[in-house]
């Protein structure tokens, strides 16, 4: 994504941030012609997607122990460690390029 205030860089948010939504969102108008609708929509969307991937987190093991071998639960816990990091990240992401659309902007400090 190019940087707030790049020539262009509106257009590079909103298709960053329909890469973070469901498919079926890149079908609304709205959200491609008002970035910070777009913005808030995405913003609640990962943040639906971490609620989601911490509860399966906490109950997999009493979902799964008798269904899967020990080392099966083991991998699936530790993807499900690893979703849980990236939507982290994402849900970060998304907030600073919702801070910017609406004009916030950031000076690097040294």
């Amino acid at each position: 994504m190019r940087p707030p205030d790049a020539p262009g860089w509106e257009l590079s948010a909103v298709a960053w941030l329909l890469d973070q939504c469901p498919a079926d969102y890149r079908g609304y108008h709205v959200l491609r012609r008002h970035p910070v609708v777009l913005a808030r929509f995405a913003a609640r969307y990962v943040d639906g997607a971490l609620a989601a991937s911490r509860t399966a987190y906490a109950t997999l093991r009493a979902d799964l122990r008798d269904q899967v071998e020990a080392e099966v639960l083991v991998d699936a816990l530790t993807a499900c460690e690893r979703e849980g990091a990236r939507l982290l990240a994402t849900q970060r992401a998304v907030g600073l390029v919702e801070e910017a659309l609406r004009g916030k902007r950031f000076v690097p400090r040294l």
